[in-house]
């Protein structure tokens, strides 16, 4: 995770589900090439070696192109983009050596489709989605099986937030299911890639959007 806070909370909430887990955490700076190659190390040697990656963290960003700046842009690719490749850059040196493993990027609808305010976020998904096939490609010799979730808006506090209002209910009509998503319909989306049951997905961006983008 990238704050402390949030990795605290999650690490306490996976060991009172499961109190024989174990279980750890770690808060490096995402953005930091040099800072994620010593945690991912640190991992490698805890645990023998890395089965799973799923790169989750993320900003989002609705700035209107008129007030858009060349800073905002490039703070936004860099947690959204370069902290994935951060991740991803050493764990697939470490699967190389192990024989293979699993990588799952979060992508967006935004990187499908075309969203009013989402410039920088959109760009930043479908470099997401690019990237998830080009890493698949040129790792599936080694067993690297890498994937992506694009979802629509889902109801985590944040998305509750942001969209139990009218705007909410306005984008609710243009999607044919005419709701948002739960975090459970994704975590069992990334599950599943995560499983034995994928091993022959491959490059794919699973998208959950009840049938928004194929509008």
């Amino acid at each position: 995770g990238s704050r402390e806070e949030t990795v605290a909370k999650a690490v306490a909430s996976l060991k009172e589900e499961n109190p024989d887990w174990e279980v750890s955490g770690a808060w490096p700076k995402l953005t930091d090439a040099a800072a994620m190659v010593d945690e991912i190390n640190k991992v490698k040697e805890k645990y023998g070696k890395i089965d799973i990656l799923v790169n989750n963290a993320g900003v989002s960003d609705s700035t209107p192109i008129d007030k858009y700046t060349a800073e905002r842009f490039a703070s936004v690719m860099d947690l959204n983009v370069n902290a994935m490749m951060n991740g991803i850059l050493p764990t697939v040196a470490i699967m190389k050596e192990q024989g293979g493993g699993k990588i799952i990027n979060m992508g967006s609808q935004a990187g499908v489709v075309a969203l009013d305010g989402h410039l920088t976020y959109g760009c930043c998904k479908a470099a997401v989605i690019y990237a998830t096939k080009q890493f698949a490609m040129e790792l599936a010799q080694y067993n690297i099986n890498v994937n992506a979730i694009s979802p629509t808006i889902i109801l985590t506090p944040m998305g509750e937030e942001n969209w139990n209002n009218e705007r909410g209910v306005e984008f609710k009509k243009k999607i044919p299911a005419h709701r948002f998503g739960y975090p459970e319909e994704v975590a069992a989306c990334a599950v599943f890639l995560a499983s034995d049951a994928s091993s022959l997905v491959n490059g794919a961006n699973l998208v959950i959007d009840g049938g928004f983008t194929i509008c």
